[in-house]
This record gives C-alpha cells, structure tokens and sequence, in this order.
C-alpha cells in the first residue's frame, strides 16, 4: 500500500535537494586462471571497511526522509571523484540500510550543480603508483573497495535510485550502473573514457558494455564517446529520463511510500517505477534530439567494432572512410583518429575484456577487473596518460609504452588478466550473483528483445511497437526506441514482415 503524507508535515529535507528548483509542472581465446575455476559468488564473509583516521570529514553527506535513505557524494570542487575516504563511509551505511526495517529506498547523488561523480580520484592514484610496489598495491587496494562497493549496490536487497544528474563517468557509472533505477537528465554526460588515461573501462563494465544493443558498449568502450541527456536512456546506459527540475519533489514523494512487510523486492520496484513515471515532463521530440546511435551510424558501427582484433577494427574503420557508397566516412575518419591516440595496450586489453566480459557473472566480473586493475597498476601507461590528459596544462600527448598495436603481443594481453602469484580473487561482502540483470525490465527494450519478438510472431511493425507499448505500460522512449530498432533491421517480404 501506498501512504501519502502532507508536505508541510515532512521534516527539512538534505541540503542538496535546495539546488532543485520546484518544478512549474508536475574471444576467440578464453583466458583462464587456476585461482578463478570455483564459482566466482565464493563466500569469504570479509569485515566491512571501516573509516581510517586521515579520513577527509564530510566528503560523504548522509540523510534520512521517512523511509528514503540519500547517498551524497560531497567533493563539488573535484567533481565529486571517487576516493577510499568516500567509500569506507557508504559501505556501512548501506550494510545498515539493508537490515533496517525503517529505511525503503536508497537514493545515490551528488553535490553541486555539475556532476553525481566523474570518477575515481586517478591523479591521486598516479602519484601514488610512482612510490614503487608499495604506491602501486595501495592503488589495487582502492580499486578492491571501490568494486565492492559496486557489487553491493549490484546485489542490493533495496531499491537503488541513483540521479545520474551531471557528469557521470568511470566510478560514477559504477555507483549507477548496477542499480535497478538510473536517471538521466538534460544535464547527463555518460562515458568510458578509461583508454584515453592509459586504463580500461573498468567499476563492472565488462559486464554492462557487452550487454548493450549491438556493438554500442565496444564502440562506447574503445572511443570514450560520450551520450549526453535523453541519449543515455536510449542507450540502454540510463532506465528513466526525467528533468532535473522535478528531482526535488520525487524525491519526497519516494520518501512517503511504505511497503507492506510481505511485499518483495519485484513489488517494491514496481512501485517506485510507477512512483517515478508520475514525475515525467516527456522526452525531447525526435526532431530536437534524434537518436544519436541510430540508423546509418549504427550499422557503420556494428559493421567495423564487430571483430576481436583491434586490428581488424582499424581496417574495417579505413574501409569504411574510403568507401564511396558509405553515408559514415567522415565518422569513420573521426574515429580513426580518436583511436590513434589512446593507448595500444589499453585498446587490446579492453576489446579482450569486452568478448569475455559477455560471459562473466557479476561477481566474477569485479573479481576479474580487480586482477586487470592491479596490472594496469604496474604498467607505466597509465602514469603517463594521467599526467598527459588530466594534470598536464594544457594536456598533452602522451607517450605510450609500447607506441604501437603491433608492438603489444598476446602474450602481453594474456598477462592483464593473470591473478600474479601469491595473491588471490577479490573478497566480495555478498553471495549474490547473476548472469543477466534482474530489473532490467525498468530501461527500454533491448534489440534482441524485439528481434525476438519479430521472429516468433511476424506482425507488422504498427502491432510490434504497440505491443512494446503496452509491455511496457506505454514507459516513454518505448514507441521511439523500438520504431527506431525495426527501421533499420525489419522490412516487408513476399513470404511477409520479416527481421533481416
């Protein structure tokens, strides 16, 4: 059941809900490792992190609204990074949450007008590294409590909201990602950018990447492209798109629900679903915000980010970008160039981690990206891409070692993801595990969906969108993104409506 209460009677809300304003209206090599051949879900029951003295205070806010419980990330000045001294002080609390009869619903935000976080603090982590083994191995340790925290929220017993307001990048999509509700707004700015520091897109996305519609998550993962606003929902990156000027009041209205004791979580979603959709001002018209990975790009890209080489990659991108009869050859030479300058080892290691990723649970995957992690961390790369791109004035190029693909062997790739010997798979802090996301009935229909519906029943495109439609309790984006979808991989044959 549903309780409402007056808004005059609820108590002050967090600071950062006054930044709102009130809305005018409502592989072909598998790699293996002794040390990975158990299941990846192994129960270790490891202590949860406590908070250390050198701890910065406040960098974390914590509030509690009747039921809702709120997450900030409180580093405005740095864009809300990511750091140890953040993430000891969440895991508690949401261990807390998750017993505690009285909290419903966690909500994860961040302070300041500009970003819910645009990823781990990797400049601290640079210098750190540059101490020797010891900088580095402290290094692999926040990238450790960093994935746990990930794999919490992934295998949370509680609805998870997470305002993807801002920039939302490397440990901010972490933080949102795994949640059973990601909202993007106008101001969203999604990326990967992982390879342009020398790194690889890591926080669960050899996981979430491979899952996405096509080739989008390898493109996404190797480019840094970026998706701004409603592009995050159609993506499949975000599940809702809501304006950032209704946040304020959602949020005390989530704050009103109480379930039922005997509710389970399925219930409980679907309330806080229905809850959410009441705050929606509608998505940009298609005319204002076209599709972005759509149409002509979107088959260029399935087209040449379809192989398992990087190689193969950059010869179907020069392909493209000198065919006379490709609509994309000014892409093609674009993205040519984007790749060129980030890091060879990067690019290999990543298109690796993405074939395999395909196959990894959830908890296998943050075991794994923790082992990739902690040998990036031993490899001059990353070093010099941080200093060349985010502390260099202005930014430069930077110097990888080795310059080439040519010059990064497999026997280099395969060594990323070899657990070094006398260390062992990461601790997770719970059993859960998956193969496929649970609630990802909450984003839009995946193109394999739809394939899948076309196939088994040939009915005209008008019947598939409305049936997704209904599916879907007529969710926005729903109509666009399956229109969209069968524009482009359905077309009317003598034998009838057919997927092609």
């Amino acid at each position: 059941m549903l309780l409402r209460h007056s808004f005059s009677r609820l108590p002050s809300p967090p600071s950062w809900i006054s930044r709102f304003p009130s809305p005018a209206m409502p592989l072909r090599a598998k790699v293996t490792n002794p040390a990975f051949r158990a299941t990846a879900s192994m129960s270790t029951s490891p202590e949860i992190p406590k908070e250390l003295p050198g701890d910065e205070p406040d960098d974390v806010l914590f509030n509690s609204i009747y039921g809702l419980r709120s997450v900030e990330l409180n580093r405005p000045k740095k864009l809300n990074s990511l750091n140890g001294s953040m993430a000891r002080k969440i895991f508690p609390r949401l261990k807390e949450w998750e017993k505690s009869h009285l909290a419903n619903i966690v909500l994860i935000s961040g302070a300041g007008e500009k970003a819910l976080c645009a990823g781990g603090d990797v400049a601290a982590l640079a210098l750190q590294n540059e101490q020797g083994p010891e900088g580095q191995r402290a290094s692999t340790d926040f990238f450790g409590l960093e994935y746990r925290l990930d794999h919490t929220i992934a295998t949370y017993s509680k609805p998870v909201i997470s305002f993807m307001d801002g920039i939302t990048m490397g440990g901010g999509v972490g933080l949102s990602m795994h949640a059973p509700f990601r909202i993007a707004t106008e101001k969203t700015v999604f990326a990967m950018p992982e390879t342009t520091i020398g790194f690889f897109p890591d926080v669960g996305a050899s996981f979430f990447l491979p899952r996405l519609d096509g080739e989008i998550g390898t493109y996404l993962a190797l480019t840094s492209e970026r998706l701004n606003g409603v592009q995050a929902l159609y993506s499949g990156i975000a599940t809702h798109y809501l304006h950032s000027s209704v946040l304020a009041n959602m949020t005390q209205r989530l704050s009103e629900l109480v379930f039922p004791d005997h509710l389970p979580l399925p219930g409980r979603l679907n309330i806080v679903n229905q809850t959410m959709a009441e705050y929606s001002l509608g998505l940009p018209s298609l005319k204002e915000e076209p599709i972005l990975l759509a149409g002509d790009l979107r088959n260029a890209i399935d087209r040449c980010f379809q192989f398992n080489t990087v190689e193969e990659i950059f010869q179907a991108l020069e392909t493209e970008a000198q065919s006379e009869q490709s609509s994309q050859k000014e892409w093609a030479k674009k993205t040519l160039e984007t790749l060129s300058v980030r890091s060879p080892t990067s690019l290999k290691v990543t298109l690796r981690q993405l074939r395999l990723g395909k196959q990894w649970s959830i908890s296998e995957t943050f075991q794994r990206e923790h082992v990739i992690a902690g040998n990036f961390m031993r490899h001059p790369d990353f070093v010099e891409g941080v200093k060349a791109r985010l502390m260099s004035k202005p930014p430069r190029q930077a110097q990888w070692q080795p310059a080439t693909l040519a010059e990064v062997s497999q026997e280099t790739v395969d060594s990323f993801f070899t657990i070094p010997e006398g260390e062992s798979r990461l601790p997770l802090l719970s059993d859960k595990d998956y193969t496929k996301y649970p609630h990802q009935r909450f984003a839009l229909p995946s193109e394999s969906e739809i394939e899948t519906f076309v196939r088994e029943h040939g009915q005209s495109s008008q019947q598939v969108i409305k049936e997704f439609a209904q599916r879907s309790n007529q969710k926005e984006g729903v109509q666009e993104k399956v229109a969209e979808v069968l524009s482009r991989r359905t077309q009317n044959t003598p034998e009838g409506y057919r997927w092609v």
